[in-house]
């Protein structure tokens, strides 16, 4: 079983789900090309956890490919090197690797392009969601690797010794330490648990699924990753999550969030009020946004733990309605294998990254 559903699929069976997807929607003709990258002799593509395009056509493809190691520092052990960023041309052809040994590349789960061209990655390992400009460099981080050995509370202070100021080591200013948190956990809201997808509003805020782990949650920043809210909670109810694998925000405002272990999306405003829910698209894995002044979500769905009995991709309009469906489990071109990823910047021609079969099919819809 791959590791990115093992927990999802314990959720599953402990919930009792039927793995099955109960669609009679229209088949959707379509073609697809299964070989499109090519690599160097040296380099390789391994599960494909998040594939993109940016504006000029370029594809990025975040994958669980590298030598993953740790070392020992003063109080902390550093993990990295279990993932790779990799940048090719329009016609799938290598450019380049960027962000070789990023401290945050440990285990990939998800990646995004945003309309400025800035390349977000997802991982779960690091717990961390990392984006990089469109020339390579690091912009932000979210999130924070969670402390493997202790780090333990400040020495006790010495009688007559001054108070830290606020913010500083220990102080209780923004960015700063607090009498009510643990060590190394960062400030409010900043902690993620195995994230797995991350979306932006019209005005810059942004929305990071934190749900594979234990936190069930939908964290909102700023446009500069300032923690302004978050909503969510582990259960069955509306607002509630069984493991959040992915969202999206409409031109709207509105965000969808893919709720795989309860196989439905909810649909909820900007500030987290619950407004909707639908399903009819199985256990919905990758999700994707159209663009233009009609939008539809592409929704992939597998049905078992390795994709590779019961898949399909829906094209679904905002209401719930399934427009359709395409593809089926499998290792054959047009055949999907835990399609974690999807890239829709062209309604008609998608890039659909499979863990399973460590590829990058780039799908063409065929108008009737």
């Amino acid at each position: 079983m791959t590791r990115t559903l093992k927990a999802l699929a314990v959720t599953l069976v402990a919930g009792g789900a039927t793995l099955g997807a109960q669609n009679t929607s229209p088949d959707l003709s379509f073609d697809a090309v299964a070989d499109l990258l090519r690599t160097p002799n040296d380099v390789h593509v391994g599960e494909v956890a998040g594939v993109g395009a940016n504006s000029k056509g370029q594809i990025f493809v975040y994958t669980r490919t590298g030598h993953p190691y740790a070392t020992l520092g003063d109080n902390r052990t550093f993990y990295h090197g279990g993932s790779r960023l990799f940048l090719f041309d329009a016609a799938g052809k290598f450019v380049r690797e960027w962000g070789q040994d990023v401290y945050g590349f440990n285990a990939a789960f998800g990646l995004r392009i945003d309309a400025q061209d800035n390349v977000w990655t997802i991982d779960e390992g690091a717990n961390q969601v990392v984006k990089f400009d469109s020339e390579g460099r690091v912009a932000l981080v979210l999130g924070r690797k969670p402390e493997a050995i202790g780090v333990g509370p400040p020495p006790p202070r010495p009688a007559g010794a001054p108070a830290p100021a606020p913010g500083g080591p220990g102080g209780g200013g923004p960015g700063g330490g607090n009498a009510n948190r643990k060590p190394g956990e960062g400030i409010p809201g900043s902690s993620f648990s195995r994230p797995s997808d991350v979306a932006w509003d019209a005005a810059g805020n942004i929305y990071v699924a934190d749900g594979m782990g234990n936190n069930n949650r939908v964290a909102k920043f700023d446009k500069d990753g300032r923690f302004i809210k978050h909503w969510g909670a582990t259960g069955t109810e509306p607002g509630q999550f069984r493991g959040l694998k992915a969202i999206a925000v409409d031109a709207k405002g509105m965000v969808y969030v893919a709720d795989a272990g309860n196989k439905r999306i909810q649909v909820f405003d900007g500030d987290g009020t619950f407004k909707s829910e639908f399903g009819n698209v199985g256990t919905p894995l990758a999700m994707c946004l159209t663009r233009g002044a009609t939008q539809h979500l592409y929704v992939s769905h597998a049905g078992d733990t390795d994709g590779m009995e019961d898949a399909a991709i829906y094209k679904v309009s905002l209401d719930g309605t399934v427009v359709g469906k395409f593809g089926t489990a499998g290792k054959m071109p047009k055949e999907f294998g835990l399609a974690n990823s999807i890239d829709c910047r062209n309604e008609n021609e998608l890039l659909v990254g499979e863990l399973t079969n460590w590829r990058v099919q780039k799908v063409s819809l065929k108008n009737k």
